[in-house]
């Protein structure tokens, strides 16, 4: 059988797919990073916000939220972190990539450490919210696909507009 935290690793896999496969269309455009940093109106996020928001996101939960412990990224955090301004510095897809990657693998790491017992479990920096281990794991999934679809709309729109 498998466990409740495999169950959300194996969703959040095939939402990263998608996530990624948006990233690769874009890459496949003329001035993929004219793309990244396009907004849908003055003021909106553009894509590259969406998709570092994503990572910067998980790193938070994987680190700050579920263990009390410092993210990585701090030069990130402030840019990307929700609540955030975007900025007209647009990151590569590469740095884009990397990031998702890498906090990926952050967030897999403190899961691994915990077991379905700690899915009830309030984490001090999410008393406030009421949020439990495994609410904020549903939160997660969610999350992705929600900024993904941000993501792709947005292209969709950049694609219209051309």
């Amino acid at each position: 059988m498998t466990s409740i935290i495999d169950f959300h690793l194996s969703l959040w896999d095939m939402f990263r797919e998608r996530t990624l496969g948006t990233l690769k269309a874009i890459e496949a455009l003329p001035d993929s990073q004219r793309v990244l940093g396009w907004r849908p109106g003055p003021g909106r996020a553009h894509i590259a916000w969406q998709l570092m928001h994503i990572g910067i996101t998980e790193e938070l939960f994987a680190t700050e939220r579920f263990l009390g412990t410092i993210p990585a990224y701090p030069d990130l955090l402030p840019r990307f972190r929700g609540g955030s301004t975007p900025d007209d510095i647009i990151p590569t897809p590469d740095q884009i990539r990397d990031v998702l990657a890498n906090t990926r693998q952050h967030l897999r790491n403190t899961l691994s450490s915990l077991t379905e017992k700690d899915l009830d479990t309030i984490p001090a920096a999410l008393k406030e919210r009421g949020l439990s281990i495994g609410k904020a794991l549903q939160i997660l999934g969610w999350h992705e696909a929600h900024h993904q679809g941000q993501s792709h709309i947005t292209l969709n729109l950049f694609k219209a507009t051309q």
